[in-house]
């Protein structure tokens, strides 16, 4: 590796709510926890892989309708206007 061109990696411990864990990040915070005799700056979250919709299963219907429903509401109208 060259010197001096790569960004310094820092100890972090973050934490999602309940769940923590620990790598490396080129942030540094000024919160600090000493785990094992290391210092780590702590990074919150507020989602992760933990917490995620996505990665836990639990999905939001944001609407109902269809996207194909929704544009002929929104512009269906007007393309009907154009043909008289």
């Amino acid at each position: 590796m060259k010197a001096a061109i790569h960004p310094t990696n820092y100890p972090v411990l973050f934490i999602d709510g309940e769940h923590e864990w620990t790598g490396v990040s080129t942030h540094k915070t000024d919160e600090m926890r000493s785990i094992d005799g290391v210092d780590h700056c702590v990074i919150r979250l507020e989602i992760s892989g933990f917490t995620h919709p996505f990665y836990t299963g639990q999905k939001k219907i944001v609407d109902s309708a269809g996207r194909v429903e929704k544009f002929m509401r929104r512009y269906g109208k007007k393309e009907d206007e154009k043909k008289d």
